[in-house]
């Protein structure tokens, strides 16, 4: 196996190329470019032939394999439900998926590529509990339009699946692990997730992402975007620098953020009142800012941990921005 795994941001292209050595899996490169079309999903034909340029300088630079890519779509392009339905066969539910997919997917049924994945089932003579199926729900054009970028590009995709079900793998957890949550911060979006035993219980992406905090920075210091950028990453929440006022301008955006995992914690344990969330992990970029971790587990009061995608591979693994990967390392470890 010799695979290439992207992650298409709208800030930039994370891309980890992986391959099997001596029965482990080793990072051959890792790369990451600024996305100069500014969208992860083009939605016009001069954008697309830009992406799929860019996509192929990425691959040609790099000297990069073109036999197994795997891409990430992002959770903004996606419905994601988890629901409830009485106990059915395979062949029940395959035939009762599509009434379902109507109820909680806000896609038409003519323009839906739907997948679902059972992810409890009771025993056959309990009637009373529910069966839990995940839906994933994108429209066709995006998937066409994805498939098509990387086919000007000399390239057929193996799989496509979301960045949720690709971060969980990254990650790790096992079935005995406590209640646990995830937030992706991307550049526009915090895409937040929780895990029960191993299963995927609740999905919710928010429009406020990391972009958010580098103009809260650009416009308390009045400084170029760029500069704003490199600010946010290089101080965070660290109150020393510049009378501390990188710290003041993150500070209201990043409690908002909070806040919005608290209100996910909260809406799982109604859902599972003998159940809480005990742990939280932070994803993406933006989660690497200094003191974020500690400033959030200080409002959440739970154990909160930055992702480590690359703990158990060899190879040549990153310094630095590690978290900013984990997408790409779910992708690289699905076993076909």
């Amino acid at each position: 196996m010799n695979c290439v795994a992207l992650d298409i941001g709208t800030y930039s292209i994370k891309v980890v190329n992986a391959r099997v050595k001596n029965k482990k899996l080793e990072i051959v490169r890792v790369v990451e470019v600024p996305n100069t079309v500014g969208m992860s999903i083009p939605n016009d034909e001069i954008s697309k032939e830009k992406l799929s340029q860019l996509i192929q300088a990425v691959f040609t630079d790099n000297s990069l394999p073109k036999e197994d890519v795997r891409l990430a779509l992002p959770e903004s392009a996606v419905s994601t439900k988890v629901i409830q339905v009485p106990l059915l066969t395979d062949a029940e539910l395959a035939s009762a998926i599509g009434w379902q997919a109507e109820q909680f997917i806000p896609i038409p049924k003519d323009e839906l590529a739907l997948e679902y994945q059972v992810l409890f089932r009771p025993e056959k003579n309990d009637r009373e509990t529910p069966m839990r199926v995940l839906l994933i729900g994108v429209k066709k054009t995006i998937v066409e339009d994805l498939m098509g970028i990387f086919s000007s590009s000399g390239m057929e995709p193996t799989f496509i699946e979301t960045q949720t079900i690709a971060l969980w793998r990254s990650i790790h957890t096992a079935e005995n692990d406590p209640v646990s949550l995830v937030a992706h911060m991307g550049l526009s979006t915090l895409d937040i997730s929780i895990e029960r035993a191993g299963e995927l219980a609740f999905i919710f992406s928010h429009p406020q992402g990391g972009m958010l905090l580098t103009r809260a920075v650009e416009n308390m210091l009045t400084l170029p975007i760029q500069q704003a950028e490199e600010y946010k990453r290089t101080y965070g929440l660290d109150q020393q620098y510049f009378q501390g006022k990188v710290q003041a301008a993150l500070l209201p955006v990043i409690k908002s953020m909070v806040e919005q995992i608290q209100k996910a914690m909260q809406y799982y344990t109604t859902q599972f009142p003998q159940e809480a969330v005990q742990r939280v992990y932070l994803s993406g970029g933006s989660a690497q800012l200094p003191g974020f971790v500690s400033y959030a587990a200080s409002l959440l009061g739970v154990e909160v941990q930055l992702v480590t995608p690359f703990s158990n591979v060899t190879g040549n693994i990153p310094e630095a921005n590690q978290a900013a990967y984990s997408v790409c390392m779910g992708l690289v470890e699905r076993q076909e």
